[in-house]
């Protein structure tokens, strides 16, 4: 029986559909404004000891790309999320340390606790989609996102958060910014190609998840991203148990789950180690688990993407998840994307 595709068409389903629009505006109103020039020329003059990126959530993995964009031009980064920069590792928030903080919000409870902790230390950039938020009053420079309202689960907000942080990192490490944005503006496009076809996706994907138990979702290098923000949003749009890891951890340990009700989706992710990735698939097929590979070459048409510039592969990459999260719901009766015991806004540690 076909399912009724009208149950998932909800505040969650009309936020996924937005993204298009949602990365447009946010690349026209990408600027670089006063604040962040002279940040960037204190990086560029090597006053600052190390640059530490934090947000929690999906906030915090969509940092995983600007991280290696960082690190392969010599710059010493760390990553790490807020809740734990604030009670452990405060001892990084300094006054020769540029802090990145990503927060949809601008005000969860974590954001405030490191705006306090922070008074006096660390320079602050600030990625949010609130402008009034503590976050963006409070930053010395900010990047801010055109995602709009959103009603749950992040979708807006992360691929919106995807670009600025794209951005940002092209700013830090002083490429041409007309060339950034020019890429950029692929996004908004190619997300749209990808979405125009979500009925056949979503239906596609409902048969191919009959029976699944175990969901996981590997990859590596900046489809990290999608990997731990994927599962975080499988978990809170369908109840649906969902682990996310590198390939490689896979390997030790996971893999001695595989059967025939353990689905894996693999991100095929950067040349470099596609071949990884695809061999990975391979082993876990030969052991009559079910599995999918994610990317420009992938056979399974809801998880093939349009070959794109590196800077918004991560942005596309996060799709097919969404659409998985649609089908989830239909497998189990639920409306996607509606919290029962969660808030938009994270407001206890």
């Amino acid at each position: 029986m076909v399912p009724d595709l009208s149950r998932v068409k909800g505040e969650y389903f009309h936020d996924i559909m937005h993204q298009p629009q949602a990365l447009q505006e946010t690349v026209a109103g990408l600027a670089v404004n006063s604040g962040l020039e002279s940040l960037v020329a204190r990086v560029h003059r090597g006053e600052f000891r190390v640059i530490v990126l934090t947000g929690m959530g999906s906030s915090f993995h969509g940092l995983h790309p600007l991280r290696l964009e960082l690190i392969q031009q010599g710059i010493l980064v760390v990553a790490v999320e807020t809740s734990e920069l604030i009670h452990y590792e405060s001892g990084l928030l300094s006054p020769d340390t540029l802090l990145v903080a990503v927060s949809q919000s601008g005000q969860s409870a974590e954001v405030i606790r490191l705006l306090e902790l922070n008074f006096g230390k660390s320079p602050l950039i600030a990625i949010t989609n609130t402008a009034e938020s503590p976050l963006a009053m409070r930053a010395d420079a900010l990047v801010l996102t055109r995602a709009g309202t959103e009603f749950s689960v992040s979708c807006k907000t992360y691929v919106t958060a995807l670009a600025a942080l794209s951005w940002l990192g092209d700013v830090l490490c002083g490429r041409a910014l007309q060339e950034s944005r020019q890429e950029l503006q692929c996004a908004a496009p190619a997300v749209w190609e990808y979405l125009e076809r979500w009925k056949q996706h979503v239906l596609e994907f409902y048969e191919l998840l009959h029976d699944v138990q175990h969901l996981f979702l590997v990859g590596r290098g900046a489809s990290l991203a999608a990997v731990g923000t994927g599962a975080l949003i499988i978990k809170e749009s369908t109840h649906f148990h969902a682990e996310g890891m590198s390939s490689a951890a896979f390997r030790h340990g996971p893999f001695e789950m595989l059967c025939d009700g353990v689905f894996v989706l693999d991100f095929a992710g950067a040349r470099k180690t596609r071949e990884l990735n695809v061999g990975l698939l391979r082993d876990i097929r030969e052991q009559q688990a079910r599995g999918e590979l994610i990317g420009e070459d992938a056979s399974f048409a809801p998880c093939a993407l349009a070959a794109v510039p590196p800077a918004i592969a991560p942005i596309l990459e996060i799709l097919p998840v969404q659409l998985l999260t649609l089908a989830l719901s239909l497998r189990f009766g639920r409306e996607p994307g509606r919290f029962a015991l969660a808030t938009k806004v994270t407001t206890k540690e």
